[in-house]
């Protein structure tokens, strides 16, 4: 395992992966929708949500945690204690995950709302998911601390591969043999159906990861046996420091994420008691959570790569008193996050409802409008994922818990008054979002700067890639819209427009930047870009 530090390198593995993963995520909901329907698809993405707020107690940030407390020692080249860490943090995810997992199966009735009961199932059979994928993130962010994403990003895509193929077959089965005519029980079945590929998904990442480290053991054992330079610490040493660290950063992540599932939770239970039917809620809450979030979710996972990459980066830097470094290494993933995410934000605005018609044939239009209105937060979620990374990567976790905290606060009183005293319905979780979003990143972006004294490149990261997304913005609509009135077919209007808005995108992008070949380097694909901008004479 290398400890070569790549950032870009690194980055473009991971988001390669969250390509793959997503883009599988999102076209196999496609059939599952046709299954089930939008009523069974609200009733997965509640349980989704609920599984996602237990799995974040759980597991959900112990690889980022994994990673900054193992990458520190091995840059001081202490293998003893890197291992210690290791194990102590297996032991840590497997009490809490199958304390987690317990919770989740007994006390679904708890997390699920009453006028929504369909949805335990699905939430029940997603217990066992939790305690094996804290197993998964421990072994992930031990190659991650060794700065070897190869493992991690192989393992998320045959996860899905695995996910999507187990839970279109188990849906399709349980609503053949279980499921009445009903529109309720077939979307109860389909539900339950589907978070079985979830699991199915897990056991196969969970396997990988155990072969990979099986293969590595021997190196392993090699560099902790020529360590004779420090003592071991206590288990007790080891424990105290997993629980003073992992624990904050679990927490800042459960109060990041925990705002999805409330207002899930209040868009229902509210709306419910003012006389609403429960099917019709569901079908909303579809739009939303499932349509339009998992459109989104594949910049935001894309953006969030490079902060991934970034936590043993900054912690190795940090740590040995470089600040100077730490400070380069931020700059640049703040690049790479918001060259993804402002020209898709840009992208998803104005292709927003093509998009969502060619991909959910059962929408009825609320999702494209959704995406059009709160595609921007994309980019408000790249720059809090990138100040938060950096916060638990200096040693700061409990700042982005505070500030989750604070902005859970204004987005729960922001859901509950617009829920009471307008009509705004689903739009009401679009701008919680926003307003959430924006505490989130002003607050943790003080504390950056309070910290490390940095200051935002603001001309790097965000004027280059706004100035080359407007006139993309306008090629991707201006061809897509006259294409279809002379041809009037989604999918190849969509392919056109997208592929000529992105070649618009890259050359106006060079254009305004003349960037150095050392200033693409830093970018995914960089050095293609950069043998395009020559050829050009735009480098």
């Amino acid at each position: 395992m290398s400890q070569k530090s790549n950032l870009a390198k690194n980055a473009s593995f991971l988001m390669i992966a969250a390509m793959i993963s997503k883009i599988i995520g999102l076209l196999y909901k496609s059939p599952l929708s046709s299954i089930m329907g939008s009523v069974g698809m609200g009733y997965m993405s509640l349980a989704q949500n609920a599984y996602m707020i237990l799995l974040m107690i759980a597991s959900f940030s112990i690889p980022q945690a994994v990673s900054k407390l193992i990458s520190e020692r091995i840059e001081l080249r202490d293998y003893k204690n890197a291992q210690k860490i290791f194990r102590g943090a297996m032991i840590y995810a497997v009490i809490v995950g199958g304390a987690a997992a317990l919770f989740c199966f007994l006390g679904a009735d708890l997390i699920i709302p009453s006028n929504q009961a369909n949805a335990k199932l699905a939430l029940q059979i997603l217990a066992p998911t939790i305690f094996m994928s804290g197993i998964v993130g421990v072994l992930r962010g031990y190659f991650q601390a060794y700065r070897n994403m190869m493992p991690t990003s192989i393992s998320q895509i045959l996860e899905q591969i695995f996910n999507a193929a187990a839970s279109i077959l188990a849906a399709w089965l349980l609503v053949k043999y279980f499921a009445d005519e009903t529109e309720e029980s077939i979307g109860k079945w389909g539900a339950a159906g589907s978070t079985i590929g979830t699991t199915v998904g897990v056991v196969i990442a969970l396997l990988f990861m155990l072969f990979v480290y099986a293969m590595n053991r021997k190196r392993i054992s090699r560099r902790i046996s020529r360590d004779r330079a420090h003592r071991e610490e206590p288990y007790s040493e080891i424990f105290r420091l997993i629980i003073l660290i992992v624990s904050p950063i679990i927490l800042s992540s459960f109060i990041y994420n925990v705002n999805g599932y409330l207002n899930g939770v209040l868009f229902s239970e509210v709306l419910g008691r003012q006389g609403k039917n429960a099917e019709v809620l569901s079908g909303l809450y579809a739009e939303y959570a499932t349509y339009f979030m998992t459109i989104i979710n594949i910049p935001l996972t894309l953006s969030s790569a490079a902060p991934t990459s970034m936590i043993p980066e900054v912690a190795a830097s940090y740590v040995t008193g470089n600040k100077r470094e730490t400070r380069r290494r931020i700059n640049q993933t703040l690049q790479m996050s918001m060259f993804i995410s402002i020209p898709c934000a840009v992208g998803l605005a104005v292709l927003g409802h093509p998009i969502v018609s060619l991909l959910y044939r059962s929408t009825d239009g609320t999702a494209g409008i959704l995406l059009m209105l709160g595609s921007f937060t994309i980019i408000l979620n790249g720059i809090s994922n990138t100040s938060n990374a950096v916060l638990q990567a200096i040693g700061k976790p409990k700042i982005p818990m505070i500030t989750a905290a604070v902005a859970l606060v204004v987005d729960v009183a922001a859901v509950l008054g617009m829920l009471f005293f307008t009509d705004l319905g689903v739009y009401s979780l679009l701008i919680a979002m926003v307003i959430y979003s924006v505490v989130i990143c002003v607050l943790n972006d003080l504390a950056v700067k309070k910290y490390l004294n940095y200051r935002n490149p603001w001309k790097k990261a965000y004027l280059y890639p706004l100035v080359a997304s407007i006139p993309m913005g306008g090629a991707a609509a201006g061809v897509y819209y006259g294409l279809y009135a002379l041809f009037p077919s989604n999918f190849i209007c969509l392919a056109v427009s997208i592929m000529l808005a992105a070649m618009v995108f890259f050359i106006v992008y060079l254009a305004v930047s003349r960037p150095s070949r050392k200033d693409l380097q830093v970018l995914p694909g960089g050095n293609i870009l950069y043998k395009v901008g020559r050829k050009l004479h735009l480098c």
